[in-house]
């Protein structure tokens, strides 16, 4: 590259100034990458503790089923009682330009919505332990796709920086040197031209 650039002292300026740039947006994206890492660790953290929590949820909520199959029967039209949920509204907040989801869910009593002939107090039980599980999958369910998320953007950074400090940098650098040497050593030589006929107009004087 160096011998497709002219030696002059405008692309000197230029190419400082590009370098000048380049480390500024290394320094960026270094700091981008540790704040989305510290953001995902603890997601990641917050992920396992929810992940212990929700398996102990989900066991009581089929073992709560369970028993109340055992002393109901399956009983089919049960399912066709409970109402749709349209209580999950979704939004995003931006973590360094990143859009990490958050969901809101209006986390309110279950109301039981069938009736209670043919029911009893254990499937009562059962339906609010899955009203629980659904609750913790939601937000599970927020937490893993931002980490996800943070995951994918931690890794295009990672990549971008990489490039500006492995390529980039070093490449400006060596041309800023390339140009600056070349500058130099025309300076040295026009030092010398001018010696010499300074030398020789005083010699030519002097005769």
């Amino acid at each position: 590259m160096n011998q497709q650039v002219f030696p002059t002292k405008g692309n000197l300026i230029a190419t400082k100034k590009t370098l000048s740039l380049s480390t500024m947006g290394y320094d960026l994206l270094d700091r981008k990458r540790n704040i989305l890492i510290r953001e995902m660790m603890l997601l990641i953290d917050k992920s396992k503790l929810l992940r212990r929590e929700i398996d102990g949820t989900y066991e009581r909520a089929y073992r709560a089923l369970q028993h109340a199959n055992m002393t109901l029967g399956v009983i089919e039209n049960i399912a066709r009682t409970v109402p749709v949920d349209d209580g999950i509204k979704l939004h995003f907040r931006s973590v360094m330009g990143v859009d990490i989801p958050i969901v809101d869910y209006h986390d309110e009593e279950p109301e039981l919505s069938y009736g209670f002939l043919d029911t009893n107090s254990q499937l009562d039980y059962a339906y609010r332990c899955f009203h629980e599980v659904k609750k913790m999958t939601v937000l599970l369910a927020e937490v893993e796709n931002s980490v996800y998320k943070l995951a994918n953007a931690i890794v295009k950074t990672q990549r971008r920086a990489n490039a500006l400090k492995n390529v980039v940098i070093p490449r400006l650098e060596e041309t800023t040197k390339f140009i600056t040497d070349s500058l130099e050593e025309k300076e040295r030589e026009e030092f010398s031209r001018l010696k010499v006929i300074k030398a020789t107009k005083t010699k030519n004087a002097n005769d």
